[in-house]
């Protein structure tokens, strides 16, 4: 029988903090996929590998953990506040899935170089030196991002000195600033508290603070579930018993915050909410094996993303982090040794990484004017990317 040919499409291979993905302009991808719906999410699933129930995505650009089963579409924006619009697919690595229900705050730090490169910001806003400021509309969670990128002789730079947990070389320092960083159109926190009894059967009834902020996330104390809060991957993630707890208090936090209304749909919904688990600073060896030391840190912080412990910490998550522990109350603000407080310096298994927010009250309910963190982001790969012509 006959076999339709590949196609080639155009696209970049991406490192943005520590994560990697694969960017297309919209212009770029097949007519079909120029538009959300079935054909988009196909060509996606197909360029990155996905379904694979060997879960190695060995046939696609996927890296076989959620860090690096990730696509970016980019287009020049037509609002006059923004340069570029910014849509992102979490990729399922087994299952026939795109998530597009958050935002990567790691791919972000890639998106104003992927924008200058690609002629999506106008040359005259391009320094000869210095940082070209890019106004990103982040189109999941309908929220304004602005990156600051090194500019030299006219040309992003990459290359640098700035040194990131979980990446292995330095490169230069990306900095981001996450607008009004609460995700969505809801309260800051969904149940109007800043610390919740979250009951989760098998499991127990936990303390938790639900928090839409970066990327809906829950926060729970790590001894509460048996944990130190020092847990490197292995740990975790090659217990299956373990690993379906987490997903269990996910599901019942999706319920609460209401992003689903049965706790069968947190299957569908797999990028979003994130779990994390807090804990007061003590010292540990990092998987590189650098020593973090207790001293240096304000807590630790353990998430999982899509199913499994992230090796580092997601960049969305680290918003929420720092958004949470400006709070007074709340199970970040607590593990941190409570007050008020306009940063902080959290462990993760990578090392560490400091973020900053500042939160207020508003007529009874907590906001966020903003939060700040510093990434960065390389090239790796340009040119095409083949798909069979029929996969979409």
């Amino acid at each position: 029988m006959p076999h339709a040919p590949q196609i080639r499409v155009p696209a970049t291979y991406m490192r943005g903090g520590t994560s990697k993905g694969v960017f297309f302009r919209l212009q770029d991808l097949p007519e079909a996929a120029q538009v959300p719906g079935e054909a988009r999410d196909k060509l996606l699933l197909r360029v990155i590998g996905s379904p694979d129930p060997y879960a190695k995505q060995i046939d696609g650009m996927g890296g076989a953990t959620s860090s690096t089963s990730k696509a970016v579409i980019l287009s020049k924006s037509n609002s006059a506040d923004f340069d570029v619009d910014y849509l992102f697919g979490q990729v399922s690595i087994d299952k026939a899935f795109v998530d597009w229900s958050g935002n990567c705050g790691n791919l972000t730090a890639a998106v104003g170089a992927f924008a200058i490169n690609n002629g999506l910001i106008d040359a005259a806003r391009i320094p000869e030196n210095g940082h070209c400021t890019v106004r990103i509309w982040q189109a999941n969670i309908q929220k304004a991002i602005v990156a600051h990128v090194p500019i030299t002789d006219g040309a992003v730079q990459e290359t640098g000195d700035f040194e990131l947990d979980g990446v292995t070389f330095p490169a230069a320092e990306v900095a981001i600033e996450f607008m009004d960083p609460a995700d969505g159109e809801g309260a800051m926190f969904p149940t109007g508290n800043v610390v919740d009894r979250l009951e989760v059967p098998g499991v127990g009834t936990l303390t938790a603070t639900m928090i839409n902020a970066g990327i809906p996330t829950v926060f729970v104390n790590a001894a509460d579930i048996g944990y130190s809060g020092t847990e490197l991957q292995p740990a975790i993630n090659e217990d299956a018993k373990q690993l379906a707890m987490f997903e269990t208090i996910r599901a019942h936090a999706a319920v609460r915050m209401g992003l689903i209304e049965k706790v069968e749909e947190a299957a569908n919904r797999q990028h979003t909410p994130k779990v994390a688990f807090v804990a007061p600073p003590a010292s540990y060896t990092a998987s590189s094996g650098k020593p973090v030391n207790a001293g240096d840190i304000d807590l630790n912080v353990r998430a999982l993303s899509m199913g499994k412990l992230h090796h580092a910490m997601m960049g969305t998550a680290a918003v929420a982090i720092g958004t949470a522990a400006a709070v007074p109350g709340t199970t970040v603000n607590e593990a941190a040794g409570g007050g008020e407080r306009t940063s902080v310096h959290f462990g993760h298994p990578s090392g560490t990484l400091r973020v900053g927010a500042e939160a207020k009250l508003v007529n009874g309910q907590w906001s966020a004017a903003k939060a700040i963190m510093s990434r960065s982001a390389r090239v790796l790969m340009e040119g095409w990317v083949r798909v069979p012509g029929d996969s979409f």
